[in-house]
């Protein structure tokens, strides 16, 4: 049995406690805020309530295209939604709660300071602890990155925190950065009756790699018929508040020539700034304890993802995007971790799903097009519209595109892409057939239930299995 100390409670810290408390280790779990981390409390459980809501408002507007007479002059009320958000936390951080109490995990209330591999110092109100320890793991996450340019004033300019705390919805929203967290609050907030502008200095939505263009393409369509405006290729060049207005100047972000980028001017209630997050490492005592760390912060850590302290692992958001930020990433680390603390291994990234929540939903695993030919592998892509499926009609949501990224020679999955419907959802089982090493074949001659949309990706792979 090892005594393990784990700092931050989060997807990663609470998942690495609750195993190494099942395997038998003796765990202490170091806290400074509430149990559940940023995803619970302003980060994926929060937003995926805000959608839940935005998306029962889109069907009640459009109930006659169901059939459904009555009054379709639904609205939003803020308080009520923050009062729910509130209870869905409650419910899910006291869960977290009674599962370390039945595994005997202690929590440390307080900031934790790592010492060495064998020693945490916790700041508490009644003054400092000491945890002893033979592994130290350091799960505190991040936050979201305010820029010089556009501090926010948590009133007029806001960060992702701050807009799901909200008391009304505002009149003009601008959101700067159009990656998953900008892209899920702008559907969010049009469906909730705001006037939506998206920012974006790359030339596409969700400029991430491990996101096929397809996807960033019909997402595009769909938010613009949605009544959203996309600025691409666009960047805030100087901001202010004026009597309750922020004024934007919006510049190209690559000027053309040797002539100066002429801004347009955008006023709106709220601006959302969602560029980016930097780690939670302040009063850690990282370079006391000669942990490395990268020129903007991240935790440097090894394959195995071991600090450069022997005996000191970090897993999650802190690590930066040179890993994988997403919540249920940091929960394979830290499982990762904890099974093999005696004999640090490799940690596996190459079946990675990502669910992203707009509308529609968009869900991807494995390579994109773009990364399977910039590997050298030789590709085939299969399309299939989510039109083309009974399910969808009956739902009455026809709009999404399904990707298949096959290898060319032996049919074997390299990628799916799916957006539309629960997508995120869908995404499961792609990962799975990837994860299996599947060929197209394999999924194509597994019998998928109709009407439903799983067959979707059953479909799909009928299409690339045939000549």
């Amino acid at each position: 049995m090892k005594k393990l100390t784990i700092i931050g409670s989060g997807p990663g810290g609470h998942m690495a406690a609750f195993a190494a408390a099942r395997a038998g280790h003796s765990v202490t779990l170091v806290e400074s805020a509430a149990v559940g981390g940023t995803c619970l409390h302003t980060g994926c459980i929060p937003t995926k309530t805000f959608k839940s809501s935005a998306d029962a408002l889109e069907k009640i507007r459009h109930m006659g295209n169901y059939a459904i007479t009555g009054n379709a002059d639904a609205s939003i009320s803020m308080p009520d939604l923050l009062a729910r958000k509130k209870n869905v936390i409650g419910l899910l951080t006291t869960g977290l709660e009674k599962t370390c109490a039945s595994l005997k995990i202690t929590i440390v209330r307080g900031r934790g300071r790592v010492v060495s591999a064998r020693e945490v110092a916790v700041s508490t109100q009644e003054g400092t602890v000491l945890v002893e320890s033979d592994n130290v793991i350091i799960a505190t996450g991040s936050r979201p990155l305010d820029l010089p340019s556009l501090p926010a004033d948590h009133k007029h300019i806001l960060n992702s925190d701050d807009a799901l705390a909200l008391e009304h919805v505002p009149t003009s929203i601008a959101i700067v950065g159009g990656g998953v967290i900008g892209c899920e609050m702008a559907c969010i907030f049009r469906s909730f009756g705001a006037q939506v502008t998206v920012i974006e200095g790359q030339d596409r939505l969700l400029p991430i790699p491990s996101v096929d263009a397809e996807m960033s393409k019909l997402l595009l369509r769909e938010m613009k018929k949605a009544g959203i405006r996309v600025e691409l290729g666009k960047t805030v060049s100087a901001a202010t508040v004026e009597q309750g207005v922020a004024k934007l100047a919006v510049s190209p972000s690559r000027p053309r020539g040797d002539a100066p980028a002429e801004a347009a001017m955008l006023d709106v209630e709220s601006v959302f700034v969602t560029v980016g997050r930097v780690p939670n490492t302040e009063g850690l005592g990282l370079a006391e304890a000669g942990i490395a760390v990268t020129p903007r912060g991240w935790i440097e850590v090894d394959d195995c993802l071991q600090t450069s302290v022997p005996g000191v692992f970090a897993i999650g958001d802190v690590l930066g995007p040179e890993k994988i930020m997403l919540a249920h990433m940091a929960s394979a680390e830290a499982e990762h971790v904890v099974a093999h603390l005696d004999s640090p291994a490799p940690c596996d990234y190459s079946v990675v799903p990502s669910a992203i929540f707009t509308t529609p939903e968009i869900g991807c695993v494995g390579l994109s097009e773009e990364q399977a030919l910039a590997a050298g592998l030789p590709v085939r892509c299969t399309l299939l519209q989510v039109r083309e499926l009974g399910k969808a009609h009956a739902m009455g949501e026809i709009a999404g595109v399904f990707k298949l990224v096959a290898h060319a020679e032996n049919n074997t999955i390299l990628g799916a892409h799916l957006c539309g419907p629960h997508a995120t959802d869908l995404v499961a089982e792609a990962g799975l057939a990837i994860r299996m090493g599947a060929k197209v074949d394999d999924v194509a001659h597994t019998i998928h239930a109709h009407p439903t949309l799983a067959e979707g990706f059953y479909e799909l792979c009928h299409k690339a299995a045939r000549p």
